[in-house]
């Protein structure tokens, strides 16, 4: 973990509501790994007080790419960072993605801006051991990788309404798909976005046989554990009835999160 200053380099919209933050931070860039995310002040001063976690979309040489969605005060502040503006960072923290065993079959599944840290772990893995599928809205909610750098991945995409790729939810989507390809060996998902996705990302991964793990998105104030305000509910059998996003997570097996709660 590492507290450092890191350089503005650029500040691009996206699509109208999403937007990537390019920083130039070397040394939490040399140590990042699939799944971590950082802590970002937003701007000097006291308001916003605290730090916010965002996943680490991508690292290109010593930059670090944020993705983030306009919803509030903070990313709206966020939208107005200008390049050679210096932010406070935190990071990188957290436990990231297991990798895929060889030869093992993974499915990366993303809903909205879930589509981060599965960015980056698609740039870790070889192209034909996965499969790519992403879910919005609408078509015009998806995000262009193109203007990541990402010209040669390409998604599956699902829209809720239909206007691009597969007519509903991106879990209808990850059903597909598993019943097309081999049952052996047992596929690796990895998937973020909503609860309510994973959740049903969980069922199914259940219902395959396969493996999952599942990046969850929490409110933090501290991204060390320290405030303990991140805790999420494992199942009764686990030996820790919580654990807590920032510290033990973001990322867990789908399999020990009681998904009743969430």
């Amino acid at each position: 973990m590492i507290e450092q200053p890191a350089h503005t380099v650029f500040n691009k919209r996206l699509t109208p509501q999403t937007f990537v933050l390019g920083l130039h931070a070397p040394a939490i860039a040399r140590q990042a790994q699939p799944g971590q995310f950082v802590m970002l002040k937003v701007r000097a001063g006291t308001t916003p007080l605290l730090r916010r976690p965002f996943s680490i979309c991508a690292v290109q040489g010593d930059l670090i790419l944020l993705l983030y969605r306009l919803v509030g005060e903070g990313t709206r502040i966020m939208t107005e960072i200008k390049e050679g503006q210096e932010l406070p960072l935190l990071g990188p923290l957290g436990k990231g993605f297991t990798p895929p065993q060889k030869g093992q079959p993974a499915i990366l599944v993303a809903g909205g801006v879930g589509i981060a840290p599965l960015i980056f772990l698609a740039a870790t893995l070889d192209p034909s051991q996965y499969r790519f599928l992403a879910g919005f809205g609408t078509a015009q909610e998806i995000i262009p990788l193109e203007k990541l750098g990402f010209q040669d991945l390409t998604p599956l995409q699902a829209t809720d309404d239909g206007s691009a790729g597969y007519k509903g939810f991106v879990t209808g989507l990850l059903e597909k798909t598993l019943a097309d390809i081999p049952s052996q060996p047992a596929s690796m998902i990895y998937a973020c976005g909503p609860n309510v996705m994973l959740k049903k990302v969980q069922a199914i991964a259940g219902t395959f046989q396969a493996a999952c793990e599942v990046s969850l998105e929490s409110y933090m104030a501290c991204g060390l554990g320290a405030c303990q305000g991140c805790a999420v509910k494992t199942i009764a059998d686990q030996k820790q009835p919580y654990f807590h996003v920032c510290k033990d997570g973001p990322v867990f097996p789908a399999q020990i999160i009681d998904w009743t709660v969430l």
